[in-house]
């Protein structure tokens, strides 16, 4: 019954042992569902005094190429037709036009909220960093109805804890409610499994930011 209870009072959150075993799971999965796919890469970055921080640096995946949201369907339609979205479902376009724009993505643990935090940023081809309008009109409809109106995720412009330069972010304030609302009863009876957690966690903030995640993530875990 003690450790019933203790389950139950799991928090939502993720400790950076586990965010640390989730990001290893999350790159070796992610690859094998298909490696075409722009990867995900971890970045170390050592805390003077403490070794044992394993959780500090961040996962990157940069150099991921968008038109424009309207194209983006377009281009989904014309290759999937009516089947359901593939693996390959994250859109990388060859670049060449003069409206391309390019995003970074990382991904950070908060050892404030304990919890995985997104930060991403914007520019042309010419290096020029996208002003907030310019990202909303890349992002589909549906994420920027998901931003407007959901009291879990809201945009905000910081700076990166390890870069020290301003990037766009999704505020971590909210994430352990809605991650124990995402897994529901499954939380009130075991805390999930750090892969689990981390793939739960980017398809929401994924879709907050236009950022589609491969189907097979999901599957087989």
């Amino acid at each position: 019954m003690q450790s019933e209870t203790s389950a139950r009072q799991w928090d939502g959150t993720l400790s950076p042992n586990d965010f640390n075993s989730s990001v290893a799971a999350l790159c070796e999965r992610w690859k094998e569902v298909n490696d075409s796919l722009p990867q995900w890469l971890w970045v170390p970055f050592p805390v003077v005094g403490d070794s044992s921080c394993n959780a500090a640096g961040y996962l990157t995946m940069e150099n991921v190429y968008h038109q424009n949201a309207s194209e983006e369907v377009s281009h989904e339609e014309s290759i999937l037709g009516d089947e359901e979205l593939s693996d390959d479902a994250t859109l990388v376009q060859s670049c060449g036009k003069d409206d391309m724009h390019v995003y970074d993505y990382h991904i950070v643990y908060s050892f404030n909220f304990r919890v995985p935090v997104l930060y991403f940023r914007g520019y042309r081809l010419d290096g020029c960093p996208l002003k907030l309008e310019d990202i909303e009109k890349d992002l589909p409809a549906y994420s920027l109805k998901g931003l407007r109106e959901s009291k879990w995720t809201f945009m905000t412009q910081e700076d990166h804890p390890y870069l020290r330069r301003p990037w766009y972010t999704l505020h971590p304030c909210g994430t352990s409610d809605w991650m124990k609302v995402l897994f529901g009863s499954n939380a009130a009876n075991n805390q999930p499994r750090p892969l689990h957690y981390l793939s739960a966690w980017l398809s929401v903030v994924g879709q907050a930011v236009g950022l589609r995640i491969p189907l097979g993530l999901y599957k087989s875990q």
